[in-house]
């Protein structure tokens, strides 16, 4: 009877722990995240990704644990490095910290910017990978007047970041439809009408983020492409290795048997 009773209680929290978790992600609502797409291994893209990264969002955002010279690794010699984003004087083994003084960001934004460094990995949740975040927030900015800034976004509403890139992009603002849900007015976002265009088509715009959005991914594990590598020739190793001890067990104990 206590093994019965202890096994319900197990049951029960299991149960509970579950419907918590599912009540969390139920309550998050907002945009749906759209599938960023992976080109960490396109080095090109990478590349783009990173002169963005540097003309765009390392005015007010840091990136303090990574190193010029890691950009090495995606195929920017150390020339290209100083010459086309190493926008100071400085050298080339320097980490990559903002322009932009703590105090001044605070006063203008209201809270200083985050790190980037981790920032794919530190934005996971229930509707996808910090990638896919990362994809669908920089997509989705639009102009409101009543924020101090000018601009808000559907994936982080009410954000104190200006839509640093709507030069790109162009001004946009998202359509709803009224619908009647349980008896009262729901409005469903339906998609976006381009107010004013911007220097890049949608395409084109949708192109930039995605090798962005890489380069973040790739910048907060610079290894993991090779790390997938190694995995993968472990896993073969470890195969062959169980069918030769399996064998070689067979052989020792056959005339035991």
């Amino acid at each position: 009877m206590m093994i019965m009773g202890f096994t319900k209680k197990i049951i029960f929290g299991l149960l509970f722990a579950f419907g918590l978790v599912v009540g969390a992600q139920a309550n998050e609502g907002g945009a749906a995240w759209d599938k960023a797409p992976d080109r960490t291994s396109d080095m090109a893209a990478l590349q783009n990704g990173a002169k963005l990264f540097v003309n765009y969002c390392l005015n007010c955002h840091s990136a303090a644990f990574m190193r010029y010279n890691r950009l090495q690794d995606i195929g920017l010699t150390q020339e290209q490095i100083k010459s086309n984003l190493l926008v100071t004087n400085g050298r080339i083994g320097e980490t990559m910290k903002s322009a932009i003084d703590p105090q001044q960001a605070k006063a203008w934004f209201g809270v200083n910017p985050p790190d980037l460094t981790v920032i794919a990995r530190s934005r996971a949740g229930a509707g996808g990978t910090g990638a896919d975040y990362l994809y669908t927030y920089m997509r989705t900015f639009y102009r409101d007047e009543t924020k101090p800034t000018g601009w808000n976004n559907l994936v982080f509403p009410n954000v104190a970041m200006p839509h640093v890139l709507w030069q790109l992009q162009g001004e946009r603002r998202p359509v709803y439809k009224e619908v009647q849900e349980h008896g009262s007015a729901v409005h469903v976002f339906q998609g976006w009408e381009q107010v004013k265009p911007g220097t890049m088509t949608s395409a084109q715009y949708d192109q930039a983020i995605g090798d962005l959005v890489s380069y973040l991914q790739w910048m907060a594990e610079p290894i993991q492409n090779t790390r997938v590598r190694v995995g993968i020739w472990v896993l073969l190793f470890l195969a062959v290795f169980t069918f030769c001890a399996w064998r070689l067990n067979a052989a020792y104990w056959k005339d035991v048997k």
